[in-house]
């Protein structure tokens, strides 16, 4: 069973040619779609992603903001910027970067967002939203797994997924959008007693722990469809994912690799969000 890479750097280049495509159109509106990234303290991999965006953005022809506020700042503080965010007309997508230093309340902060700016998609509005299959902001990495495999022409409805991770962000909207797909989903994480058991039957498995070779050949039927999300460094050092790649490549049908998988597609996603977020700006205000 030869595999077919599922090359995330090239599905994201033609799907930021079309965001591209759509900036131009509104700015002829006069509105430029605009993301604000809150970076709280010095970690060297949200600095990296935060960069990653802002270059993004640049790229796409959006405005970008970066407000960089230091680790020891207070948990008011911080609201209050989200609070003056939300008021920005020039702002349509608000970020809060992740993790945050523990003295701060995350689920405090990502509540302040306005859902209408929520652009990660974790507000429990654009959550319940989610649930109940009515539009909303997707959260960006689960969402680019679904655009990844609709490149592919996968047909989903009846397929059984196993979603390995139970993460707020990842693992759980995953299976969520898998659902409101028709697919049949079981979860399995660090209680499941058996995780081969269950993914050997599955049709796709998506990999969301962040552990590496957690997912080998052995845990793959032939012909299976294999999504790697993890992100992690090997005892060389090197990025890898959730997914032994070399040995589940030769009987999965498609597999996703890391790096150039599911990461490119997650900012790309983001970038839609927010261009998403300021065309419902323009319709209002054509509405008026």
């Amino acid at each position: 069973m030869g595999e077919k890479l599922i090359d995330g750097k090239e599905i994201a280049r033609q799907k930021k040619s079309l965001i591209a495509e759509e900036v131009e159109k509104l700015k002829k509106d006069g509105i430029v779609p605009g993301l604000a990234v809150i970076l709280v303290g010095n970690n060297p991999a949200s600095i990296t992603y935060v960069s990653n965006k802002e270059r993004t953005c640049r790229e796409l022809g959006m405005h970008s903001v970066l407000i960089r506020l230091p680790e020891t700042v207070s948990e008011q503080a911080l609201l209050d910027q989200v609070i003056e965010l939300n008021g920005d007309p020039e702002i349509h997508g608000i970020l809060v970067q992740m993790p945050l230093p523990n003295h701060i309340n995350e689920t405090k902060v990502i509540e302040t967002i306005s859902p209408e700016k929520d652009v990660d998609g974790f507000h429990p509005v654009n959550v319940g939203r989610m649930m109940t299959g009515q539009d909303a902001f997707l959260p960006c990495t689960p969402y680019g797994v679904m655009e990844m495999l609709d490149y592919i022409g996968m047909d989903i409805s009846g397929k059984h997924v196993v979603v390995v991770g139970r993460s707020n962000i990842v693992g759980k909207p995953a299976g969520q959008l898998f659902l409101n797909k028709n697919a049949t989903v079981t979860y399995c994480h660090s209680k499941t007693a058996d995780l081969k058991a269950f993914t050997t039957q599955a049709d796709i498995i998506v990999a969301a722990v962040g552990k590496v070779n957690l997912i080998t050949k052995d845990h793959v039927k032939p012909g299976a469809v294999v999504i790697d999300v993890g992100m992690n460094r090997n005892s060389e050092g090197k990025l890898c994912g959730d997914v032994d790649f070399e040995n589940v490549k030769e009987v999965a049908s498609y597999i996703t690799p890391v790096p150039g998988g599911v990461g490119p597609m997650t900012i790309t996603m983001l970038m839609f969000n927010t261009l998403k977020a300021a065309k419902a700006i323009q319709n209002k205000i054509t509405a008026i």
